[in-house]
């Protein structure tokens, strides 16, 4: 009998264990557009991007792991069912890949617009007579 209750609630934690294991991460996307936009100065704008980009590095190594983590559990599920509960199919780091590249084209266009030097004032040619 304890044997018994013992092999159930194995049997429950190990199916939770894979049923939270198959949801993957949430995507967690940057907003495009944020409040603090107006107010950032142009080294602002340069360190966000410089932020944003080693982070797409980061996410795509994420990435990476995940469609190894697919594959494998795709080949073990060929032979178990179990296994293919842990596939990852959100592609959170993929969303997140997208929305940091969106949000670093739209501060380069913000850069070019409040950064870009402004062309001398050419001084005006006194007319000959």
């Amino acid at each position: 009998m304890i044997k018994s209750k013992f092999s159930t609630s194995v049997l429950i934690f190990s199916l939770a264990g894979f049923t939270a294991a198959c949801a993957g991460r949430a995507p967690a996307p940057v907003t495009l557009v944020q409040q603090i936009d107006d107010k950032m100065s142009c080294e602002a704008f340069q360190a966000e991007v410089i932020a944003n980009t080693h982070l797409v590095t980061e996410l795509g190594s994420e990435q990476g792991a995940k469609f190894a983590q697919n594959v494998a559990a795709g080949v073990a599920g060929a032979f178990f069912i179990l296994p293919l509960f842990l596939m990852d199919f959100q592609n959170a780091a993929g969303k997140d890949e997208a929305a940091l590249k969106s949000r670093n084209d739209y501060l380069a266009t913000l850069a070019r617009q409040r950064c870009a030097p402004q062309p001398a004032a050419q001084p005006a040619r006194a007319a000959r007579s």
